[in-house]
């Protein structure tokens, strides 16, 4: 916990509500943080948390409502302004230029210039490296951003926001992007620049994390504040039930059940990747007719590209993929597809939606050239309308507008329309690449639900995810991945989470 925290308080905001046309995303909230604490921020997706924190920032112009920062009134009409206050802001998607490097990155707007206009780069340096070395960010400056880890990149907006003066720091999601060993650094991290006195605001949804590192924490619940609590007094479930309104089952419960005759039959497979090194090396997995088959294991290790050749985004060099036994190697993405294999992907702004698209025209997207949908061409709009409000009203899809762009929903949503459309087509096969990655507890049950009810009508659902207490809760049997081949399969009842652990890390069943 920080050590300096203090009773002064570094920011207060008023009575903030913002409307977006008929949409009120913040209603009168307060909120105050003290200098020195590490303040969470807790809401569900699409509660407003984000809405409120853009709004400190400059991003958005409150409808109404005043903000203090360190005991003065502030007109913060953009983020220069708020970087003229202090404030600091980590996004939760990198505002970074991928081709330049991590010191160019951080200089950029702000380049410390010798006389001539030329920049100083020795100088940019020096600076750069005094923070990092301060603050523990060890970095490679001269790297270039587009070669490094999601967790570097993030250390490289840490010291962006560090480099421009901030002493006050909001961090939008920080660790939904990042691997269990990445979430442990950036923890310290932030317990680090707590004890040095900056002052840190956390948006997050994970309890975990917020017990972890958090002094206070405030609850927002669809635009309004509900309370600010010590975290120290409270417990997960506490803070769980206070952001959903209701009771939240954080346990899966399914009944035990045999599976079926096999559905997806893996056999030997070899995939490449782009730089035409094998990332599955022989591979060998079946996944029954009635289970959950998670696979467990650290990101990198020839999930994506197994995913990839499984669904026919990616060529396989060797091997066979048969689904219900007829073999799908190497066809299409849309004849697997008809096969009967859905899949909710890995990336879901990249490869499970169109941003730019309604949320009724996602639902549809796979299937609008049937004829219910579409005649010679011209799609019947009418019908789709109706099919997209049966399903948002199914899938609890907010805000409940169909013609709500894609791209403009929380990610909680934006996953609930990938998961209504894939469900919808009933298939044989589901896979679920990191179904729950960024969204919070009220979603994450939500997404469980689907997945079980899946496998209780028979279907099978093949579970790809980093998280392993996720990959523990929800499957019948599972398979650790380890430098592209599966290492082990075992069923769930007989095996931990530390015996996972260690064969994820490459050790083998006689030192386990």
């Amino acid at each position: 916990m920080s050590g300096m925290e203090s009773t002064k308080l570094a920011v207060e905001m008023k009575n903030i509500t913002k409307k977006f046309g008929d949409f009120t995303a913040n209603s009168n909230i307060d909120l105050d943080v003290k200098q020195g604490e590490i303040h969470a921020l807790l809401g569900e997706n699409g509660a407003g948390k984000s809405t409120l924190m853009n709004i400190l920032y400059g991003l958005y112009t409150p409808t109404e409502g005043e903000i203090f920062i360190n005991g003065e009134k502030k007109d913060i009409k953009d983020p220069n302004d708020a970087i003229d206050c202090g404030l600091g802001m980590v996004h939760q998607h990198f505002m970074l230029v991928e081709p330049f490097t991590v010191v160019e990155n951080i200089i950029l707007g702000m380049e410390p210039t010798k006389s001539g206009g030329v920049i100083n780069i020795k100088a940019a340096r020096k600076n750069v490296l005094d923070i990092s070395e301060k603050y523990g960010l060890k970095i490679d400056l001269d790297e270039k951003v587009e070669n490094i880890s999601v967790g570097m990149q993030q250390r490289v907006e840490i010291l962006k926001a560090l480099y421009r003066g901030a002493d006050i720091l909001i961090f939008d999601e920080p660790t939904a992007v990042l691997t269990p060993q990445e979430i442990d650094e950036l923890i310290n991290i932030i317990r680090g620049l707590a004890e040095q006195g900056k002052t840190i605001i956390i948006i997050t949804h994970k309890l975990k994390e917020i017990k972890a590192m958090a002094n206070r924490c405030t609850i927002i619940r669809r635009g309004e504040k509900i309370e600010t609590v010590d975290v120290s007094k409270v417990s997960e479930s506490d803070l769980a039930d206070m952001m959903v309104g209701r009771q939240v089952e954080l346990k899966v419960t399914k009944k035990e059940q045999e599976p079926g005759d096999t559905t997806l039959d893996i056999k030997d497979l070899v995939v490449k990747d782009i730089r035409k090194i094998n990332k599955v090396n022989g591979l060998n997995l079946e996944v029954k007719a009635g289970e959950i088959l998670g696979i467990a294991g650290v990101d990198g290790n020839g999930q994506s590209e197994l995913l990839e050749a499984i669904t026919g985004l990616r060529h396989t060099e060797s091997g066979n993929i048969t689904m219900n036994g007829v073999d799908i190697t190497n066809k299409t993405p849309k004849e697997i597809q008809e096969s009967g294999l859905n899949n909710i992907p890995e990336d879901r702004q990249r490869r499970g939606l169109v941003l730019e698209f309604t949320i009724a025209e996602n639902l549809i997207l796979e299937n609008f050239n049937k004829d219910e949908f579409s005649k010679r061409g011209i799609l019947k709009k009418d019908n789709i309308d109706k099919f997209a409000e049966e399903l948002s009203e199914k899938f609890d899809i907010r805000p409940r507008n169909i013609n709500y762009l894609a791209g403009d929903l929380s990610g909680g949503n934006q996953q609930k329309v990938i998961i209504a459309r894939e469900i919808t087509n009933n298939p044989d096969l589901l896979i679920a690449a990191q179904p729950t990655r960024g969204l919070d507890v009220g979603a994450i049950e939500y997404v469980h639900k689907y997945l079980v009810e899946q496998r209780n009508k028979g279907k099978a659902v093949l579970l790809i995810s980093f998280e392993l207490d996720e990959i523990l809760k929800l499957s019948d049997r599972i398979s650790v991945i380890y430098e592209g081949k599966i290492v082990k399969t075992m069923k769930r009842k007989d095996t931990n989470e530390r015996e996972i652990g260690l064969l994820m890390a490459g050790g083998r069943d006689s030192e386990i």
